[in-house]
């Protein structure tokens, strides 16, 4: 599994990440077996938030005989200091650690979520002083607005930003380029998201796939040129679908190594996105 800087930490994470949500709802059995899976295919990046059902209830023991060995991302959804610190030490109890090599503030995407969290008596406020108590290695945010990355970035020496970067939303909603050069700038790693999404389900459809909110790419072959078309940005590593049959389509894409798209891969991916919805879309286009 090839391996990439995360920034300057001199930390190399694998190019695929393990998605907690795919051990959601699963047996002990199973999660202990997708996470050894996944650490036999090289991967050294697992990530995780409170809101996956009952991922980190289930990851923390099948991570048990690796965790020395990995990198463990997680995530707080809680925007003040109070209700972060309490979330924070149930993660910590959870997933049977002391400390998180990375955690982040979850899906910042309005200016609310920006001013409470980064604001007085706000979640980045607990962060700081858990970073300083040995509990949390690196801070990141994942986002899910490309203006409320870009002043993230702006406002801390964030170590990374987690957010989409998907064909489709670079190229029919200008969503993604304005991070990774800000990202660039400020010497943040980026870990990106939804590379294989397809596009929206339509309202009062059913999910295609229960554990994605969005339509994944149904063919094979055009999803892996998805996430391809991804790992050829300057990213760290990508994330794929929390499903385990779909992360081992992201795994068989890597498996002899990256390869970047040819001229006609990425003329077929782009006759493939020319009708779609964006999944998301810059405000300023």
């Amino acid at each position: 599994m090839e391996k990439r800087a995360y920034g300057a930490t001199g930390i190399d994470l694998s190019v695929i990440g393990f998605g907690g949500i795919i051990v959601d709802k699963v047996s002990t059995k199973e999660a202990a077996a997708h996470v050894a899976e996944a650490y036999d295919a090289g991967i050294n990046y697992f990530d995780v938030a409170p809101t996956y059902g009952n991922a980190q209830e289930m990851l923390g023991p099948a991570l048990k005989p690796y965790r020395d060995k990995v990198f463990l991302a997680c995530k707080t959804g809680k925007r003040t200091a109070a209700e972060g610190q309490a979330e924070l030490e149930e993660s910590l109890r959870l997933l049977e650690t002391e400390h998180f090599d990375l955690y982040q503030l979850h899906a910042m995407t309005t200016e609310e979520d920006f001013q409470t969290a980064m604001g007085p008596g706000g979640v980045m406020e607990m962060i700081l002083k858990a970073k300083e108590k040995g509990q949390i290695r690196y801070v990141g945010f994942s986002a899910h607005s490309a203006e409320i990355a870009v002043r993230l970035l702006d406002a801390f020496d964030f170590a990374s930003v987690l957010t989409p970067l998907n064909f489709a939303s670079i190229w029919n909603g200008g969503f993604g380029p304005q991070i990774m050069d800000k990202a660039q700038e400020k010497g943040a790693a980026f870990l990106a998201l939804k590379a294989m999404a397809r596009t929206h389900v339509p309202e009062g459809e059913e999910r295609p796939n229960p554990r994605c909110w969005y339509e994944p790419i149904p063919e094979t072959d055009m999803a892996q040129l998805a996430l391809r078309f991804t790992l050829g940005q300057p990213v760290t590593a990508a994330i794929p679908p929390g499903d385990i049959e779909l992360f081992r389509i992201a795994l068989a894409a890597v498996k002899d190594g990256f390869k970047p798209l040819t001229a006609t891969e990425e003329q077929s991916l782009r006759a493939y996105a020319k009708n779609l919805e964006p999944l998301f879309a810059a405000a300023s286009r």
